[in-house]
């Protein structure tokens, strides 16, 4: 193996820097790690995301001396929701949040990892080995690096989980995930998650005043159309609340973003001893509204797990796979099947509508399901 002359060790290894694997290599680093984070995509870029969290996150945030504030984040409390026919119910949420762009939400944790002393390297990450209690990566550019800990944060579906022979990839899945930015009215302290047709639209402020509308739809639904605006005026708008958004809004990018092929299926925390964070361990569905809190609280528990390996100065591989596993668990999982659960019931108009009439009837629902789907400040 000639490109051996390039090996390089490191404490630790990040395979993505996404909302995850950025966070994850912040703490780590701060924890004393050297770590590299392998990206295939430079920073800044847009992602096709909800782009809104829930407030559980501030005070880590803090800890890791992130100044959220200074990236002019739109204040959200209010989420408001509606059925296809444009029923709508608005409750207070009871942490409330913040909208901010994967644009610059990811390039100021990218800058802030730099800072800490983390390395990058945007390339993609070809194959991968664990013999000998060691990690073996190799690059697209034939870069070789080798580490003992590796995390995967590669997001909501990789060539990686291919290789891995990951049981979600075997699987077809229909989704397709719509985003775009726009200039428009919509109240600031606001999220909207708006049912139409074949899927679920979040509409939430972001910075600089920009509307972020994000949609997920059935892809059978979709090919019937040309292209997004078609398809938007002919099913989205169905929905008036919907109409009403989009019609008096002007696309602040060239064309939407777009992602296919996304598996709510569940995925295993830990693969072929790889530690999974974020999207690449669980997907939460977006009628929890709360994906990327979650991302962030995993590499939190990650991070926290594998710095006590160091401090106690005893490298366990088993019983820190075991730990990350169970705290995973404890943490998403139940939020998970509820995301599972919501998004089969609300695919059927006529129940979402039963639905909608309980909670007018009954609103103090609203708020309990929400905590289910939620997490608590960590």
């Amino acid at each position: 193996m000639l490109f051996l002359k390039n090996m390089q060790e490191n404490d630790i290894i990040i395979i993505g820097g996404g909302l995850a694997g950025l966070t994850a290599s912040i703490h780590l680093s701060k924890n004393g790690f050297s770590v590299t984070v392998v990206e295939k995509n430079a920073y800044p870029k847009h992602k096709v995301c909800g782009e809104y969290i829930s407030n559980e996150v501030l005070q880590y945030f803090s800890f890791l001396g992130i100044d959220i504030e200074s990236i002019n984040p739109a204040k959200i409390d209010t989420l408001e929701f509606s059925d296809c026919k444009g029923n709508v119910i608005k409750t207070k949420l009871p942490l409330g949040g913040f909208g901010v762009s994967r644009y610059v939400l990811d390039e100021y944790l990218y800058q802030k990892a730099l800072k800490n002393g983390c390395k990058f390297i945007f390339d993609s990450v070809e194959n991968i080995s664990f013999q000998d209690e060691t990690f073996t990566l190799t690059t697209a550019d034939n870069l070789v690096m080798q580490s003992q800990i590796v995390l995967g944060a590669f997001g909501k579906r990789s060539n990686i989980d291919l290789f891995l022979n990951r049981d979600f990839i075997e699987k077809k899945s229909d989704w397709l995930g719509i985003k775009s930015h726009y200039r428009g009215v919509f109240k600031n302290n606001f999220v909207g998650l708006h049912n139409f047709e074949g899927g679920y639209c979040g509409v939430s402020k972001v910075e600089n005043d920009f509307i972020n509308i994000c949609y997920l739809v059935n892809y059978d639904s979709f090919k019937k159309f040309k292209n997004t605006i078609d398809f938007e005026n002919s099913i989205l708008f169905k929905n008036p609340i919907l109409k009403e958004i989009l019609g008096n809004a002007k696309m602040v990018f060239d064309k939407p973003l777009a992602i296919s092929q996304i598996s709510f299926s569940e995925k295993s925390p830990i693969e072929n001893h790889i530690i999974m964070i974020g999207d690449t361990a669980g997907l939460i569905h977006p009628l929890c509204g709360n994906g990327m809190a979650m991302a962030i609280h995993s590499a939190k528990i990650a991070s926290e797990i594998i710095s006590n390996f160091k401090i106690n100065k005893v490298f366990d591989r088993a019983r820190l796979e075991f730990e990350y596993t169970r705290l995973w668990n404890k943490n998403f999982r139940k939020r998970l099947q509820m995301g599972r659960l919501l998004g089969k019931l609300l695919q059927q108009p006529r129940l979402t509508n039963i639905i909608l009439q309980i909670f007018v009837k009954m609103p103090f629902l609203l708020p309990i399901i929400i905590k289910r789907t939620h997490g608590k400040p960590f």
